[in-house]
């Protein structure tokens, strides 16, 4: 039988160099500080400064935007744990964003707020510029400076939202405002203009940019930030790909990786000798009936690509229409070769042969298809 020693609890000092100086109440206490001593150090002129409710900075001076974002983290979590209390929430929104290094968004010096996801069963208020998100699923986490962030996909969304809900409670302030402005000489009416403060504008430009950047960005640790199936699944969960703006940026990227990934398609089947296949043609029977729109098509040996179908369908009804003409072309006996992006990247002889072996096989049974090319 083997035992293990336990870890050795870190003293004030490691603990505070490990937390840029930013300590919780608990975390204090456990080190023997008592609330006396904590109050005493952190009246006017002491050493120590209240920056959240139950978290302090051990040092005097304004507190750098790395300490308030471990202000922000520490007390969302508030369970004492002692290596950043990680498990109990992760900076999210805008915030992770730019400690991600996005350079779409401000940098870290201008972030004005932290929003910060949590448990939905936490009990916790926004305080100063901590912003409070609740989930129900489970936490994911990304070390990031030392700092619990959530995934690349995840802090998008949440900065979409965050940002699309800032524009429309300006819009409901200028609203207000304008009403007010115009009853401001009834008595008892109290104009609402400036209640808000001015939104983050989520132009199109920076939309793509934050987009663009999530995909083709290179995280912390060496790899891609999100892959775009990540990012999409996450907007989808957050209902924001019913947005116009954020749909067209995401449709921008679908369109880009499938030239990148048919461009690749059609060079292996150079490769082996294959003709030329047409691409995006529009497939119909003699009587003029739509069977499909397949990625890539041989009218010659009866054999269509789909690449990453499922991938570019952000809506149930999309997926739909996609897999009854799938259905189609194989009820007519087309052959449906089905790949993805992945192994076309990791498999790539393997995809060449399977092009090779399913364009000499052909269709079974074939009908006559009438073309219209792409």
């Amino acid at each position: 039988m083997s035992y293990q020693i336990p870890s050795s609890v870190p003293s004030l000092e490691e603990l505070a160099r490990r937390q840029q100086n930013v300590i919780t109440a608990s975390q204090l206490r456990a080190r023997g500080v008592p609330s006396r001593v904590v109050s005493e150090h952190c009246r006017r002129g002491g050493p120590w400064q209240r920056l959240l409710p139950r978290v302090y900075l051990l040092q005097t001076g304004v507190p750098t935007p790395e300490q308030r974002m471990w202000a922000a983290l520490l007390y969302a979590a508030q369970n004492g744990r002692e290596a950043g209390c990680r498990e109990g929430a992760v900076i999210t929104g805008a915030a992770a964003l730019a400690l991600y290094g996005f350079t779409a968004v401000p940098r870290l010096p201008a972030v004005t707020g932290v929003q910060v996801l949590v448990p939905r069963q936490r009990r916790l208020r926004d305080v100063g510029e901590v912003r409070i998100q609740r989930t129900a699923r489970e936490l994911e986490a990304q070390e990031v400076h030392g700092l619990a962030c959530a995934p690349v996909a995840r802090a998008v969304a949440d900065a979409l939202r965050e940002w699309l809900d800032c524009e429309e409670a300006v819009a409901a302030s200028s609203a207000a405002g304008e009403v007010g402005a115009q009853s401001a000489a009834q008595p008892g009416v109290r104009s609402l203009a400036g209640a808000v403060p001015p939104a983050v504008g989520l132009e199109p430009r920076a939309l793509r940019s934050v987009l663009r950047e999530a995909v083709a960005g290179t995280s912390v640790d060496g790899g891609p930030n999100c892959t775009l199936a990540e990012l999409i699944a996450e907007l989808r969960e957050a209902h924001l790909i019913e947005v116009p703006r954020i749909r067209a940026g995401v449709d921008e990227l679908l369109a880009a990786e499938r030239e990148s990934v048919l461009g690749g398609v059609i060079e292996l089947a150079a490769a082996e000798l294959l003709p030329a296949p047409l691409v995006g043609p529009e497939l119909r029977m003699r009587g003029g009936t739509f069977v499909a729109v397949p990625d890539l098509y041989w009218p010659q040996a009866g054999v269509a690509v789909e690449v990453d179908s499922e991938l570019r369908c952000v809506s149930e009804g999309e997926q739909a229409w996609m897999r009854a003409g799938q259905h189609r072309m194989e009820y007519l006996g087309v052959r449906v070769v089905y790949l993805g992006a992945e192994r076309l990247a990791t498999e790539p002889a393997a995809v060449a042969e399977e092009l090779r072996q399913t364009f000499l096989s052909g269709g079974a049974d074939l009908v006559e298809l009438l073309l219209t090319e792409g």
